[in-house]
């Protein structure tokens, strides 16, 4: 009864809301994961051209820059209106949004870490017989991940804030749960989709966390190198 009177008296946190419409909030998580993580992934295919672009001089790096800034200043509901008569009200509608808007981040961190590759690196590279693409893939790339990923870490964060916008068209996962419970004051529903969206973001940063520590083992090392003493 005392969890009937919860929903009755409209209470912040109520358990049987979150029994009773688990499924609801299922979907809804899984829609917002699936959105958020294919936004970043793409960002992230667009980002990494587009930061080799910048590299190639402080003319193209200004251009970029300031393109992908512009981008990410234009409002959410300005981005969707533009965006709909090419994608209609669809999951893509967005999608698309969202991967203009991660491209602010993760195209600086891109370019951050590749430009943090010493030269020296390079010309050893060149001087085996390292071509263009054999460098990029296998000599910086490599080095540029760990301002890459942190970049995606925090590309990653905001879409997920940012995905909840979608509600606007229907395809905003918790966001679509959130919005119609402002509107109507139910505040168990907007109080747990609220704490899921947190809860994805700090299980998302985590995760990216571990992955970062993973494929960039030399960035854990604390102080000089083994073999790198005095007597080296």
């Amino acid at each position: 009864m005392s969890g009937q009177n919860c929903l009755v008296a409209n209470d912040w946190i109520c358990w049987d809301y979150v029994t009773s419409r688990s499924q609801e909030l299922t979907d809804a998580t899984v829609e917002h994961v699936w959105i958020t993580g294919a936004s970043v992934l793409i960002g992230l295919v667009v980002a990494v051209p587009l930061a080799l672009l910048a590299r190639r001089g402080r003319r193209w790096s200004a251009s970029v820059l300031t393109f992908t800034t512009l981008l990410y200043t234009v409002p959410s509901l300005a981005m969707f209106s533009l965006l709909l008569p090419v994608f209609g009200l669809s999951a893509a509608l967005v999608v698309t949004g969202l991967v203009l808007y991660s491209l602010t981040i993760l195209v600086r961190n891109a370019l951050a870490g590749l430009e943090a590759v010493p030269e020296e690196v390079r010309e050893a590279a060149r001087g085996m017989g390292y071509g263009p693409g054999r460098l990029l893939w296998q000599v910086e790339l490599p080095l540029a991940l760990p301002a890459l990923l942190a970049g995606v870490r925090i590309a990653t964060v905001s879409t997920i804030a940012l995905t909840t916008v979608g509600s606007i068209v229907g395809k905003g996962g918790l966001g679509n749960l959130i919005a119609p419970a402002v509107n109507s004051s139910f505040k168990a529903q907007v109080l747990t989709a609220s704490v899921l969206c947190v809860l994805l973001a700090l299980v998302a940063d985590l995760l990216l966390l571990g992955l970062q520590r993973l494929l960039t083992p030399w960035t854990r090392a604390g102080g000089r190198p083994s073999g790198q003493g005095k007597g080296a």
